[in-house]
C-alpha cells in the first residue's frame, strides 16, 4: 500500500520542510538548531522507505501501520497543509485586519483540526457502533416470510480487533445475538491478510446464532491479494482462499462460494446465494451468478450475497432474478462530512439501501477495516425484516 504512493510522499516530505526551514526556521534558528530540526523530515522518509519495502501490501503487525499513519498525518498531511495555506495567503497578503485575522485562523486551524479529527477517529470514532433497523417490502416475497428478520454484518478485518480494540468485534457479536435473527448473513472481509488472524476470535464468531443459520461470503481481503500475488501462481492463490474458507466454516457458518441453499417455512422456499468477490480492477473476479443460482426456481424468492457492491449493475441484475442483494466493501468510506464520503467518489452505491425496477441493493457501513479510524462512519449491523407488500 505504502510502495504505491511513496515517491509522492517522500517528496511532499522534502518540499513542505524545505518551505518550512527557509521561511522560518533560516532566520530564527542557528544552523545547528536547523540540522536538528530536520531530523524529524529525514526520520519520515526513512520511515517510509522502511515501509515500502515491506514485500506484503501492509504490516503484518497492524500496529506498525498504525503508527506510521500517525506520523503521516501529523508530519507530513497537517504540515502539508499549513504550508499550502501559509504561500497561498502570504501571495494574497490581505490588508483588512478581519481577513487577517481569519487568514492566520485558517492556516493554523485547518491543521490543528486535521490532526484532532485523526485522533478522534482513532480514538473514539473506531470504537462507535451502531444496530441499523431497515424494513423491506416485496410483492413477490411469499406470505410465510412476512415479517423475516435478516441481521448482516459486514467487513470484520478481525486482524485489526486485537487488545482493546477486540471489545468493538463482543460488542458486535452481542447485538447480533440480542436481535433473534432468522438468519444471520457475513458478507465479506474476515481477515485482513492471513487466514491466521481468525483463530484467536474462533470462540467468539462460533457464538453468533440464528434459527435457520450463519451464512457468509469471501471478500477482496479473503483471498491472497493482499501478500505477494504478482509471485504467486494460481495454484498458491487458490489453496490460500482455501484455507481462509476453512476457517470460516470451523466456526459453524455456511459458506456460500457461488452456491446456494433453501430455507422453507411450510412449502414457501427462501434461496439464499451467495458469490465469490466479484469486484473491478484488481479486485478478485470470481463470482459466477449462475453457479449461485443453481437449482433455484425462478419462483423462489433470493437474497444474494456478494461483497463487492460494484457487481450488483454488473452482473447480479443482468445474470439472474436475485430480488435482494446484500454487500460491503465499503466501509461507507470510514469518513463521513455533512453527509458526504469520499467513497461516494468510488462506488455508485456506497452506503445504504438501493432499489431498481423493484430489486434492492443494501450495502454496510461493515464493522472494522484495516486502519482503526472512523469519522461521521461508525461501524453497524443492518437489522433487515422482510416484509410481503399487499
Amino acid at each position: 500500500m505504502i510502495a504505491r504512493i511513496a515517491i509522492p510522499i517522500i517528496l511532499a516530505t522534502i518540499l513542505c520542510y524545505a518551505y518550512i526551514d527557509y521561511v522560518f526556521w533560516r532566520k530564527r534558528f542557528s544552523w545547528w538548531k536547523r540540522v536538528l530540526a530536520a531530523l524529524l523530515p529525514l526520520f519520515i522518509i526513512g520511515a517510509t522507505w522502511a515501509m515500502a519495502r515491506i514485500p506484503f501490501y501492509f504490516p503484518e503487525n497492524i500496529q506498525t501501520l498504525t503508527a506510521y499513519l500517525h506520523l503521516l498525518v501529523c508530519g507530513v498531511i497537517a504540515p502539508s497543509l499549513f504550508v499550502v495555506l501559509h504561500a497561498g495567503f502570504s501571495r494574497l497578503r490581505p490588508k483588512r485586519r478581519w481577513a487577517v485575522l481569519l487568514a492566520n485562523a485558517l492556516v493554523v486551524g485547518l491543521p490543528l483540526a486535521v490532526v484532532a479529527g485523526w485522533a478522534y477517529g482513532v480514538k473514539v470514532g473506531f470504537y462507535q457502533f451502531e444496530v441499523r433497523h431497515v424494513e423491506l417490502a416485496f410483492d413477490d416475497l411469499p406470505e410465510a416470510f412476512d415479517g423475516y428478520k435478516i441481521v448482516q454484518f459486514s467487513d470484520a478485518h478481525v486482524g485489526t480487533l486485537v487488545n482493546k480494540r477486540a471489545s468493538i468485534l463482543q460488542r458486535c457479536v452481542d447485538s447480533i445475538n440480542a436481535q433473534h435473527a432468522d438468519m444471520v448473513v457475513f458478507t465479506g472481509d474476515m481477515q485482513n491478510m492471513l487466514f491466521s488472524e481468525i483463530t484467536p476470535h474462533r470462540e467468539l464468531l462460533s457464538s453468533v446464532k440464528a434459527r435457520d443459520g450463519v451464512f457468509a461470503v469471501m471478500g477482496n481481503h479473503d483471498y491472497a491479494e493482499y501478500l505477494d500475488p504478482e509471485n504467486m501462481d494460481s495454484r498458491e492463490k487458490l489453496q490460500f482462499a482455501e484455507r481462509t474458507a476453512n476457517e470460516i466454516e470451523m466456526l459453524g457458518w455456511t459458506l456460500l462460494c457461488n452456491s446456494n441453499r433453501v430455507v422453507r417455512r411450510g412449502d414457501a422456499r427462501l434461496g439464499i446465494a451467495g458469490m465469490h468477490n466479484d469486484g473491478e480492477g484488481r479486485f478478485p473476479q470470481w463470482g459466477k451468478v449462475q453457479d449461485a443460482l443453481l437449482g433455484l426456481s425462478r419462483n423462489d424468492f433470493v437474497v444474494m450475497l456478494e461483497h463487492d457492491p460494484t457487481s450488483w449493475r454488473r452482473k447480479i441484475l443482468k445474470g439472474c432474478h436475485a430480488q435482494l442483494t446484500l454487500s460491503g466493501h465499503t466501509h461507507g468510506g470510514q469518513l463521513e462530512l455533512f453527509g458526504w464520503s469520499p467513497a461516494s467518489w468510488i462506488y455508485r452505491e456506497c452506503d445504504g439501501l438501493y432499489e431498481l425496477n423493484g430489486r434492492k441493493l443494501y450495502v454496510s457501513k461493515g464493522l472494522a477495516g484495516v486502519v482503526p479510524f472512523r469519522l461521521g462512519a461508525p461501524g453497524e449491523i443492518v437489522v433487515i425484516t422482510l416484509k410481503h407488500k399487499d
